[in-house]
């Protein structure tokens, strides 16, 4: 294991705070950034610095002794911190991009584009590299309001209840980025991660119901009903995809890979591992 501290940027998100775990397990020297440090919780004998992308006088310091980095994709700012990273001698970006890059509705282009410019300019930086590309996140469902409704009301108000997922757990994409940032052979490859199963969003609703042992119901919304009720969440572009990944892929099963259980020796953990992971969010 190497002595210089592996960079994880972003260590308040889902898969961040999986990565800084997991890399900890493996023994691994770990410094976790975020753009407000002080509200990181981590594991014992983390090192804990501010970074920010956006804000390059933040990344020398916190690129200071370090070879490897997990970066989430924000095309703003990625130029200043190739150059950063590149004064600093970091030898490998492990990426988390997205399989839209390859893979996407028409919709989705807004998602494509900003994935793919980080990735071109990794590509193009002469720093090793390693993307991560899952499809869709299992944890997105938390962003659409389920948990609220679900725990008050005792059901989800939603469109295209037959669109499916591949869902996959953040600990998944985390213990892939982590074999990536301690095992020789992951540089120079991009890798399609997906959960085990397609599942409907109406399955889910069951496997969540199923977890925490309640009756839920899905009450189906329109395709207009739906944009008026993300109207406040999101931005019209990111609705936009959303809802037309919703439509394209109702009643069409997600592809799915092995890539995780090749990578990592264990297989992907199924939907219903999330939900009892994740149970607080629905029971309160």
């Amino acid at each position: 294991m190497n002595t210089e501290p592996i960079l994880v940027i972003g260590a308040g998100g889902q898969v961040g705070a999986s990565v800084v775990e997991q890399l900890v397990a493996a023994g691994a020297k770990v410094r976790a950034s975020a753009r407000n440090p002080e509200k990181l919780s981590v594991p014992a004998g983390v090192e804990v610095v501010r970074a920010d992308v956006l804000s390059p006088e933040t990344l020398p310091a916190a690129l200071a002794g370090v070879r490897k980095v997990f970066l989430y994709a924000l095309p703003q700012g990625i130029a200043d911190f190739l150059d950063a990273a590149r004064a600093a001698g970091v030898e490998q970006i492990v990426l988390l991009s997205s399989q839209t890059v390859v893979d996407a509705f028409p919709e989705q282009k807004p998602i494509t584009e900003m994935h793919r410019a980080v990735e071109d300019a990794i590509a193009g930086s002469g720093i090793g590299y390693t993307f991560l590309r899952p499809h869709n996140f299992a944890t997105n469902i938390l962003m659409w309001g389920w948990p609220e409704s679900i725990r008050t009301e005792g059901r989800v108000r939603f469109p295209y209840p037959g669109s499916h997922s591949d869902a996959i757990h953040e600990k998944d994409i985390a213990a892939v980025a982590v074999k990536a940032l301690t095992e020789p052979g992951h540089e120079g490859q991009a890798y399609f991660l997906s959960g085990p199963e397609s599942v409907t969003q109406r399955r889910q609703l069951e496997i969540i119901g199923e977890v925490t042992g309640r009756e839920l119901v899905f009450e189906e919304l329109t395709d207009a009903e739906a944009r008026r009720a993300l109207e406040p969440i999101v931005p019209i572009w990111v609705m936009d995809a959303v809802v037309g990944y919703w439509e394209h892929s109702d009643g069409v099963p997600s592809h799915l890979s092995d890539t995780v259980e090749r990578i990592t020796g264990r297989p992907a953990r199924g939907f219903a591992e999330w939900v009892a992971d994740h149970a607080a969010d629905f029971t309160g």
